[in-house]
């Protein structure tokens, strides 16, 4: 479903993806994993069209939406849900609104009781009771607004989801009912799924792992057996060991 051929970035004289070549299979969870600084979250910016990358492909459903104008990669991408780090909610929305929000702008003639049962009915999907619909995000605790960007992304029934850290900032016990709602998500067997994150959590919940490192993927591979590879830089990155430096020149393919 999602396909990126030799993608690079560059942002004045830096580069940040450099060659990247990733395959995410469809109806599944991929996650992308890296350290801070590596380009994880201009990567998912790129596959969602908020970013133009300087050179490569990107492919949904086999549409490079590289090559498109606005009009039509817009198109292409109304089927992929987008949560954002902090849940982007507009303040001076309510969470009714900032929920409805995808089907206000879609173009599409829904009548407002379609509109308010399409909300009700994400809210209930993460966990919300409609009680808060007239609320304001800043009336939420973060674990809630977190929910509440979920709902959003999963409004309009996305064949993608993209997820750019969900559950930053989030204390384990939020974070792990996100991840669960996230997977409860996926389990439907009708969506792809790409989260980045730092949180190895997430391999429990996971198809896939797809390691960045320095602008291309390092290694692509099973999220339920990456804890047992015998590489020296994945055994280091996953298990957070600082003391020494990372060894970065160390050849890493798929099939480890």
């Amino acid at each position: 479903m999602i396909e990126i051929k030799n993608l690079y970035k560059r942002f004045d004289n830096r580069w940040i993806t450099q060659g990247v070549t990733l395959a995410i299979p469809e109806h599944q969870m991929t996650c992308i994993v890296g350290k801070s600084g590596e380009g994880k979250s201009v990567l998912l910016k790129q596959i969602m069209g908020l970013i133009k990358p300087t050179s490569g492909s990107i492919f949904i459903d086999g549409i490079d939406i590289t090559k498109l104008d606005e009009d039509h990669k817009d198109e292409v991408l109304k089927k992929c849900g987008y949560v954002f780090q902090f849940a982007a909610l507009l303040d001076s929305l309510t969470i009714y609104q900032n929920v409805a929000l995808p089907l206000t702008e879609s173009g599409i003639a829904y009548t407002p009781e379609t509109i308010m049962n399409m909300v009700k009915e994400k809210l209930a999907l993460v966990n919300l009771e409609p009680e808060i619909l007239e609320k304001y995000p800043s009336e939420l605790s973060g674990g809630m607004r977190k929910r509440v960007g979920l709902a959003r992304a999963l409004v309009n029934s996305p064949s993608i989801i993209l997820y750019d850290e969900p559950t930053t900032g989030l204390d384990p016990i939020n974070a792990r009912i996100v991840h669960e709602l996230m997977y409860t998500r996926q389990q439907k067997g009708d969506v792809t799924s790409v989260i980045v994150s730092h949180d190895t959590e997430i391999f429990k919940y996971a198809d896939n792992v797809a390691l960045l490192h320095e602008g291309k993927i390092m290694f692509f591979g099973d999220a339920k057996t990456i804890w047992e590879s015998d590489n020296p830089y994945i055994y280091q990155f996953i298990r957070g060991l600082t003391d020494g430096p990372i060894q970065s020149d160390i050849t890493i393919d798929s099939e480890q």
